[in-house]
């Protein structure tokens, strides 16, 4: 996007206050990733229009984006995944801290291998992906059987800040265009899926929504 006109949207976003302000800041120090403003603001209006009950987020970091969506959708049942160990303690600190532990349930291992744990807690009318980039596939191919028919997908970080445009042999170091690679091959599956309707959309790094067409085979 048009760097002036993606400012003139970032300085119309209010400003953060209290415990979501203190969790930007401790991510900004610590380095820690989280939804940039403009993706967030994308998602929790996707959450506020599509009412959800149940919520999957794969990737909790320090749980911000669960305490957004909490504060969106305050009847939804939210349910997330993290493996990091300083992650988790942080997320259950903020969780705690925002009164949130009846609403937002936080389950500790790998995405990759606790389908079994969220099958407890399923079904689900929206999913959040935001994990490691390089596994989106997977993560989309092992969730979305828990996802009720009509239900949301989205997915951040698609565009990975610019680069899934440029050419491959230019982007250094080798390892971020293997991961470019990935992010490219994962657009182009899920925008053909048969069972989803998929749009990108160019906001903060890049945000697919992709919504299940009603039919389950």
């Amino acid at each position: 996007m048009n760097e002036k006109i993606e400012n003139y949207l970032h300085s119309l976003i209010p400003p953060r206050e209290g415990l979501f302000a203190e969790i930007e800041q401790y991510a900004k120090d610590g380095k820690v990733p989280i939804m940039e403003p403009e993706g967030i603001e994308a998602l929790l209006q996707i959450i506020r229009l599509s009412t959800p009950k149940a919520i999957l987020e794969v990737g909790t970091a320090i749980g911000y984006s669960a305490l957004r969506m909490a504060e969106a959708a305050p009847g939804a049942k939210i349910v997330t995944i993290e493996r990091d160990q300083e992650r988790i303690d942080k997320a259950k600190e903020y969780i705690q801290k925002a009164g949130k532990q009846d609403q937002i349930i936080l389950l500790e291992g790998d995405a990759l291998e606790t389908a079994g744990l969220v099958k407890e807690h399923s079904p689900f009318d929206a999913i959040f992906i935001d994990a490691a980039k390089g596994q989106y596939g997977r993560f989309f191919e092992l969730y979305e059987v828990f996802l009720q028919s009509n239900g949301i997908i989205v997915t951040d970080n698609v565009l990975f800040k610019g680069l899934v445009a440029e050419e491959e042999a230019a982007i250094e170091p080798k390892r971020i265009r293997s991961l470019v690679r990935k992010i490219k091959k994962y657009n182009a599956w899920v925008m053909a899926h048969p069972n989803y309707d998929t749009v990108i959309l160019p906001i903060g790094d890049g945000v697919a929504i992709s919504k299940h067409k009603g039919e389950r085979v």
